[in-house]
């Protein structure tokens, strides 16, 4: 009979009388691996916040090791050895990996800081979890995998019983996931057992041993990955047998709308002779590997990187965006990568969010903004986008990632633009969301709409594109039709141009 670190029994949560959590129950056993799945809204973030204390529960109970508790606030939580390791990474960058790991603790020697303990006990944590950093290096100076490593280190370093992963990978590359698997496994094997959410089914299946799922805030079920398969998980966590991952591609390229000509960037990064056409219409993917350039050449066609030399036109026409006010108003838009640093007002409602792209058409001859258009629109957007909220005044951030995803969308169709660049759209979304976002995306092209979709899930490029343009190190490796390609070609072009480069991570 395995060990039981963590026991989640009955667990209610309710806010404004609306029940998001109903009877939920949870089993961590040390040295394993459990995985929470659901789609966005299904309730996970709820009951973790509930577990570290951010949130009381209304009924339920909570056992740590056989014995029950309730943490009053995260500090209690880490001071009784459960952590979690936040999909956003919350740290003090201009400061040393130590600093970050002990804040709030220092050793101290008398009335000061005892920078030389502190500095050995970094060395014996990373000698223990086989990390190989110097501990007064500045957080910022460190890859976002690396970081991440750091954070685990933290938790770890409380002498952590249950570390909460919440989806760890979203920014990895494949080479980093490999190495955080290592940890994990390690970890295991220490008897730390690993809450690990993810909407990345391969992983799951990778990594874990247990599963549950929730569901519109209802416990569905838990089984060993072992018994499940993708379909099975998949009917668990939306209700339904997803037959086809992706929807049939309705949309039909037509005439050329945007064409780029030896497009070059005057700063690192640099871009160097990019071409190619976009047709009206058209989906067209862009593939390669982390700083192939993919990102940097949104933003170049966005105004947020200057361009050194090079044409953009649209529909024959010399376009120039010197900002991205002139790319709006020239029908471009732009869903960002890091939709929570660059994308989101956290602080502000769903209104706010949804019509601060095209804030100008909502001003009166005096200039004054004309709330209920504001509102009105705001409706019509979580209407069409099916966006689960209470309401439009509701903070943004209080929002699942696929629901704010959506906002943005929202944001930018009430732009009216011609032209869309989606870096990342599914980053974070759970697989029913996803399939709704790939509806949306195609329903757009088939309206006429050229969109350009940048993505690292290959099987989402070959889902809902029709060409798929392939970038490496800077420059299109080349063009390929999608229906006539496999990931293998990809990939062979996507590594075309590294002997240029002085590293490359796949």
């Amino acid at each position: 009979m395995p060990d039981s670190l963590l026991r989640i029994s009955g667990l209610c949560k309710a806010f404004s009388g609306v029940r998001v959590l109903k009877n939920v129950h949870l089993e961590v056993n040390a040295g394993s691996v459990h995985a929470l799945m659901g789609e966005n809204g299904a309730g996970k973030s709820t009951l973790m916040k509930c577990l570290f204390g951010i949130y009381h529960q209304d009924a339920g109970e909570f056992f740590l090791q056989g014995k029950p508790f309730n943490f009053t606030d995260p500090k209690h939580a880490l001071e009784n050895g459960v952590s979690m390791v936040h999909q956003e990474l919350n740290q003090v960058t201009k400061r040393s990996i130590s600093d970050n790991i002990w804040l709030g603790r220092y050793p101290t020697k008398g009335p000061f800081v005892d920078e030389r303990k502190m500095r050995r006990d970094t060395l014996a944590l990373f000698e223990r979890l086989k990390i190989h950093l110097d501990p007064d290096i500045l957080l910022q100076n460190l890859s976002v995998s690396q970081r991440q490593m750091v954070e685990i280190a933290k938790a770890v370093s409380y002498d952590a019983k249950i570390i909460v992963l919440d989806e760890p990978t979203s920014s990895l590359t494949d080479k980093e996931v490999t190495m955080l698997f290592e940890m994990i496994r390690m970890l295991r094997q220490h008897g730390v057992g690993i809450i690990y959410i993810s909407h990345k089914m391969d992983e799951i299946f990778q990594i874990a041993d247990q599963v549950t799922v929730l569901r519109d805030g209802c416990y569905i079920g838990t089984k060993a990955v072992l018994d499940l398969t993708i379909e099975q998980l998949v009917n668990m966590m939306v209700g339904r047998d997803l037959e086809d991952r992706f929807p049939p591609k309705v949309n039909q390229p037509k005439d050329v709308h945007l064409t780029v000509r030896k497009l070059c960037t005057k700063y690192e990064p640099y871009l160097r002779d990019i071409e190619f056409d976009l047709r009206c219409g058209e989906i067209l993917g862009i593939s390669g590997l982390v700083g192939s350039g993919r990102t940097e050449l949104l933003e170049s066609l966005f105004g947020c990187r200057s361009l050194d030399s090079g044409e953009v036109k649209v529909d024959n026409k010399v376009v120039k965006n010197h900002h991205p006010n002139q790319a709006i108003r020239n029908r471009f838009a732009y869903l960002t990568e890091e939709r929570r640093e660059t994308g989101l007002y956290p602080l502000s409602d769903i209104t706010f969010n949804t019509t601060i792209a095209n804030v100008a058409a909502y001003r009166n001859r005096l200039g004054l903004l004309q709330d209920r258009r504001m509102e009105k629109d705001t409706d019509l957007q979580i209407e069409a986008m099916h966006i689960k909220t209470p309401g439009k005044r509701e903070l943004i951030r209080s929002l699942s990632g696929g629901n704010q995803q959506k906002v943005i969308i929202g944001r930018w169709l009430l732009t009216q633009p011609d032209i869309l660049l989606l870096d990342e759209p599914t980053r974070g979304i759970d697989v029913g969301a996803k399939y709704e976002i790939y509806q949306l995306i195609i329903k757009l092209a088939a309206s006429g709409k050229s969109v350009i979709v940048v993505s690292s899930e290959m099987p989402e490029l070959l889902g809902i594109t029709n060409r798929i343009l392939v970038m490496s190190n800077g420059r299109v490796a080349g063009i390929v039709d999608t229906d006539k390609t496999n990931q293998t070609e990809i990939f062979h072009l996507a590594t075309k141009y590294l002997n240029n480069s002085k590293e490359a991570e796949v």
